[in-house]
């Protein structure tokens, strides 16, 4: 990243003004509660958000890497002043603990796990949300600090942290590390093979190992696909710490993992952008559901890391083309270009608009890897081993190879043009064998000339390469040939994007009944914020080009034919990094006349009906809304049912789970609640459970229900009616399902609050 510097263009804007954010934050305020977590008195208070709840102190984690390196890639000396500050701030809260240990959250959690007998579920460990998730962030910004910015304090600190780590680990056998790992853990896996390569100290590649999650890791080393109903972005950084474990063991199993999971990600359950994931979670291959919780932001942050490693060890243009794809769709359009703010997940939903985080009070998982994201756009556009240089993409830059005395530059608007050059603006001579991709979008020969003169070079695993010593004032012209071009998705050769080139097309829809702002401290305020119709595109030309047109005067913007439905309307289509603060569809239903004589779209009345009654809902067995909606619980497990699709929730003996709800005031509530037909009498671990369970709405019984496999094979709903004198009064109220000795509540596979009744 050092040698590679932007020039002007949409990536060095959207760096700029990602370097503001960083430059904005307070250092005192992201430390707070590690001062808090060791009882001491912070300088300044904590920030909202995340950073007031259990998870606190994984942004000082990602303000560290995200300095770190935009330091390296700006040179801006206040990034470097704030970092070295942010460290000796953390080096003086780990003093308070002669441990080492230092996070935004107390140590209890990990005391209880060292002892061997300790509480875990997918997002809760030793009582305390995902903290190994929260500490690994720590964990990789010291590193970062280190190695990227030269911050000999941040090893200093890192190390003492590792010890820790490493020391209370060393009680729990094989078998409690692995059920410890049942609970999200970022990139542990990663970070201590990082320090077994600082240090040396092979004490940490025996850890790295060990934070290896078997039960994911392995099916994937024997070519199994069992992502279904996972939670996307607990298992990215698992593969990304084997990718790594390769490069450091040889073991093959390692770079199997890594490449399988890769495989089934990118080409079975990833959107058009390059995103993947709804709800958080993994849903079945080939399968592209719409929705407001689609493609969360942090999954493809780590999607482009793990992609990384892949390259370094095949060199595939395929690898670069989802790069792109992900680089372009995803990160820099989650982005907004005014205030800086990032998006959490990337609505697919027709009709729908991104929303972003607040700038005091959100620091979700997203704000952080937003922070990341526009220090790292450096990466990649070039690659080098010895006498080969890759250009990977087509983004205006320079890249100096000291060693071979080369500064070359690359000049291009791409995507707004079709072509780059690439000028050596010093060499003497040297010979340097130059590869450029060829994507997979190009709709004619790539050509290319040194000189003015053509050149006709091989293609090899997609890079067309040029051999030759070079000398200062060489020029390289490449013409990289887009055209639109449709992207179908995998589950309905009706549902539609449209492309130009590597670049996603949104409808720009405008701001009808849009919200007062988008910019918000909680990402799922406006989950059931009112849609608008969104017209069906019908026509009967099979080429694009014939009914798409590119608008005079104005780079990359096309306009459709009056084919939008009903209506004949016309639809503006422009980047999606480009589409802010409205209204916008990626994904259209493209048909011709006689389909659309026939077509209903029932799936979107149901959606418009249970958006219009919904107060609020929640999906069991998910991480984030379970916790948004302040879950709590005593004997409760949660899984996921793959014929169905969902996940669930329950209770078994003295048990419970609970989630605070909101309602109105106003009007008559509704508990609308998700069952499976097929649930009955339930026989787990030798002992069974009758189905048999109250439903209590602020302590006050409002059902008993049973479930008896009444219908067989799929979901079903009930509607329970709240007594208004429950809900007189309140804003919210606590939703609880308890279970007695030798019963069991739930499955429970959704819950909503309604204000009309629906059977």
């Amino acid at each position: 990243m050092k040698n590679v510097n932007l020039s002007d263009g949409i990536f060095k804007k959207s760096q700029e003004k990602g370097k503001e954010y960083l430059l904005y934050l307070d250092i005192d305020r992201l430390i707070a509660p590690c001062y808090e977590s060791t009882s001491q008195k912070p300088r300044k208070p904590r920030y909202g958000g995340w950073e007031s709840m259990g998870i606190a102190g994984h942004s000082i984690g990602h303000w560290l890497s995200a300095a770190a390196t935009m330091y390296a890639v700006t040179g801006d000396e206040k990034l470097k002043d704030k970092l070295d500050y942010a460290v000796d701030e953390l080096a003086i809260v780990q003093d308070y603990d002669p441990s080492g240990y230092v996070s935004g959250f107390p140590r209890a959690c990990y005391d209880e796990v060292f002892t061997g007998e300790f509480r875990v579920d997918n997002f809760s460990l030793g009582g305390s949300w995902v903290p190994w998730y929260s500490l690994h962030k720590i964990f990789a910004g010291l590193i970062d600090a280190y190695q990227i910015a030269g911050n000999n304090k941040a090893l200093d600190v890192v190390t003492k942290l590792s010890n820790w780590a490493y020391l209370g680990l060393s009680k729990l056998t094989d078998e409690q590390f692995q059920r410890m790992l049942v609970c999200e853990h970022g990139g542990m896996n990663e970070a201590m093979a990082d320090m077994y390569l600082i240090t040396g100290e092979e004490k940490y590649l025996v850890l790295a190992k060990r934070f290896c999650h078997q039960a994911i890791l392995e099916p994937l080393a024997n070519h199994v696909d069992d992502l279904e109903g996972k939670h996307a972005n607990t298992q990215i950084p698992k593969v990304i710490g084997a990718a790594k474990l390769y490069d450091i063991t040889g073991e093959q199993k390692y770079r199997d993992m890594a490449e399988f999971f890769w495989s089934q990600v990118t080409n079975y359950r990833s959107y058009v952008m390059g995103g993947n994931s709804i709800g958080e979670h993994f849903g079945p291959g080939n399968a592209e559901e719409l929705g407001i919780l689609t493609t969360e932001t942090c999954n493809t942050y780590n999607m482009l890391k793990l992609t990384e490693y892949l390259f370094a060890w095949t060199h595939k243009a395929s690898l670069m083309d989802y790069y792109e794809k992900g680089l372009y769709n995803h990160i820099l359009a989650s982005q907004d270009p005014d205030s800086g703010m990032k998006t959490y997940f990337v609505s697919t939903q027709p009709g729908h608009f991104k929303v972003y985080c607040s700038p005091d009070d959100s620091f979700w998982c997203c704000t952080g890897t937003g922070m990341e994201n526009p220090a790292r756009y450096t990466r990649n556009i070039y690659y080098r081993t010895e006498d080969d240089l890759y250009v990977n993409l087509f983004i205006a830059s320079d890249i100096t190879l000291e060693d071979k005395e080369i500064q070359l530059i690359q000049n291009t608007t791409f995507p707004e043009s079709d072509s780059t050059e690439l000028v050596f603006k010093e060499a003497n001579g040297t010979t340097l064998n130059l590869h450029v991709r060829v994507p997979y979008w190009i709709s004619g020969p790539v050509t290319a000339t040194v000189n003015g003169v053509e050149v006709f070079s091989k293609i090899e695993n997609g890079y067309l390469t040029i051999n030759r010593k070079w000398t200062a004032g060489d020029r390289v012209q490449v013409g990289l040939p887009m055209q639109l071009h449709t992207y179908i998705a995998k589950d309905d050769h009706k549902k539609q994007a449209i492309m130009y080139g590597p670049v996603v097309l949104a409808g720009a829809l405008g701001k009808e009944n849009f919200p007062e702002t988008d910019i918000l401290a909680d990402h799922q305020e406006l989950n059931n914020h009112e849609l608008i119709d969104v017209p069906v595109l019908v026509t009967n030309e099979q080429d694009i080009n014939q009914w798409v047109k590119p608008v005079a005067d104005k780079v990359l913007t096309f306009e459709t034919k009056a084919v939008g439905q009903p209506g004949n309307v016309k639809v503006t289509l422009i980047p999606f990094y480009e589409l802010h603060h409205q209204r916008y569809s990626l994904y259209w239903k493209i048909m011709n006349e006689t389909e659309f004589s026939t077509f209903v779209d029932e799936e979107k009345q149901l959606q418009n009906r249970r958006r219009k009654i919904t107060v609020d809902e929640v999906t069991p067995s998910e991480q984030q809304p379970e916790v948004d909606h302040d879950i709590q619980s005593h004997n409760s497990n949660s899984g996921y049912l793959n014929v169905v699709h969902k996940g669930w929730r329950d209770s078994r003996d003295e048990g419970y789970f609970s989630y605070k709800m909101s309602v109105q005031q106003d009007r008559p509530m509704y508990l609308l609640v998700t069952y499976y037909g097929s649930d009955a009498r339930l026989h787990v671990d030798g002992k069974s459970y009758d189905r048999d369970f109250d439903i209590l709405i602020d302590d006050q019984i409002i059902a008993n229900q049973q479930l008896q496999a009444n219908k067989p094979g799929e979901l079903f709903d009930i509607c329970y009616e709240i007594p208004t004198s429950v809900t007189k009064g309140k804003d919210k109220v606590e939703v609880k399902f308890t279970s007695k000795q030798g019963k069991a509540a739930g499955g429970v596979y959704g819950l909503r609050i309604i204000n009309e009744r629906e059977e």
